[in-house]
């Protein structure tokens, strides 16, 4: 039945009941499931993914009306929830300096999601870390200290500390570029590490179970982190890593946290389907009168075989032009992964040709958790790109690829 986007939160919010039978009784029964630690959405651009997160987020926490302004912000003071989508970029703006054209400053207007992070917890190098890990490793933002200045009318005002950020190029000699303006891209990336570095101390402080013992009690309320599409911008390197690393720190969390993310990127979600141990998944669907429908997708049709043909055609194009990078290693993975579970292979690796182990050490050289970071792992070597071409072959010819590539033409995309 289709519905409506506050409907639609509804369902993301409320356990489910769901009918079943008792072999030993020989009747039916009520069994209510708890609302789902990880619930993940697909949906493409277009659909409302950003209009649900804010559907969910009035009906977890409705907005005071009495509040100061109307800007559509993640609040700490509305405790029952954490959300991040296109709106949360709104408390960033930037002052170009067009008289001079020299000091481009990101601002940010007054809030409490940048005052706890950055003035209470003081989480300024942890945010940069964060931000330098996906984008350029010397692209450094720095944060301002209270000063004052004049304004046009020679009024001294005080700026506050931490309501601006200046970006320089460090060129590794305690001199930099001076500041710049930042592409879009890379800003939506800041913006995404300062709540991702909120996200990490939040969970942290909740994973203190005795909510006496905790370094504060801000959050002792929070229920939901909504995450809507944080990726738009990255290259597929870099978008596996922050896939695996938000997957990571979602695991581990071990209050009664929940969370719900949104992507249109299919390799973003394939990743975090992969990554995430327990989840529902789901397809969100608009139709031309206005409504919306929510289907969850169960089994191994969360992975349709088209996907597995859209990353063997991703590694075959960097093969072609001699582009092999670290993270096809974790495409490669990824697709040996999902190929020995739908073919009902215990272990990924009983796909790998003679002298497994060796290859399978290679691979997982450059798809551990801990080597995702860039200074981790050196670049592949010619041989290394040589690997990724051979078991791709492999692959393909003795697991049957052409034959589920044919059925996908017959069947116009549904070979499962």
């Amino acid at each position: 039945m289709n519905k409506t986007l506050t409907e639609i939160a509804q369902q993301l919010s409320t356990p489910k009941t769901v009918k079943k039978t008792v072999p030993e009784k020989t009747k039916e029964v009520t069994e209510t499931k708890p609302v789902p630690k990880v619930q993940l959405i697909y949906a493409f651009n277009g659909m409302g993914k950003t209009r649900l997160s804010r559907e969910f987020k009035q009906l977890i926490a409705p907005k005071n009306n009495n509040a100061e302004d109307d800007v559509d912000q993640p609040e700490l003071s509305r405790t029952k929830i954490l959300y991040y989508n296109a709106f949360t970029e709104d408390l960033f703006y930037w002052d170009n300096d067009l008289a001079l054209d020299a000091e481009p400053k990101l601002k940010i207007q007054p809030n409490s999601f940048t005052d706890w992070i950055l003035k209470d917890q003081g989480q300024d190098q942890n945010i940069i870390t964060n931000f330098q890990r996906y984008a350029n490793e010397k692209l450094t933002p720095r944060f301002n200290e209270e000063y004052k200045v004049k304004d046009k009318d020679d009024k001294e005002i005080t700026v506050k500390a931490f309501s601006e950020v200046t970006f320089s190029l460090e060129r590794g000699d305690d001199k930099h570029s001076g500041n710049l303006k930042i592409s879009n891209g890379e800003e939506s990336n800041f913006i995404w590490s300062i709540f991702y570095t909120l996200l990490e101390q939040v969970i942290s402080i909740l994973n203190v179970a005795e909510p006496g013992d905790r370094e504060t009690n801000d959050f002792d309320q929070l229920e939901y982190v909504f995450i809507d599409d944080p990726v738009s911008s990255l290259d597929e390197n870099h978008l596996i890593e922050l896939a695996v690393n938000l997957a990571e720190l979602i695991k581990s969390s071990q209050s009664g946290l929940k969370f719900i993310v949104t992507t249109h990127n299919p390799l973003f979600y394939n990743v975090l389907y992969n990554e995430l141990n327990s989840k529902t998944c789901y397809l969100l669907e608009r139709f031309e009168d206005g409504t919306f429908a929510l289907v969850e997708k169960k089994g191994d049709s969360n992975q349709s075989f088209s996907y597995h043909l859209y990353l063997k055609q991703t590694i075959e194009h960097a093969i072609a032009e001699n582009q092999v990078q670290k993270y096809h290693f974790t495409l490669l993975r990824n697709l040996y992964e999902k190929t020995a579970n739908f073919l009902g292979y215990s272990k990924w690796s009983e796909l790998l040709p003679d002298d497994k182990q060796a290859y399978l050490n290679r691979i997982i050289q450059f798809t551990s958790h801990s080597t995702l970071s860039n200074e981790a792992v050196a670049e592949p070597s010619g041989p290394e790109k040589n690997t990724v071409a051979l078991l791709l072959k492999h692959l393909v010819t003795n697991y049957g690829f052409w034959q589920q590539e044919e059925i996908k033409e017959n069947a116009n995309g549904s070979a499962l």
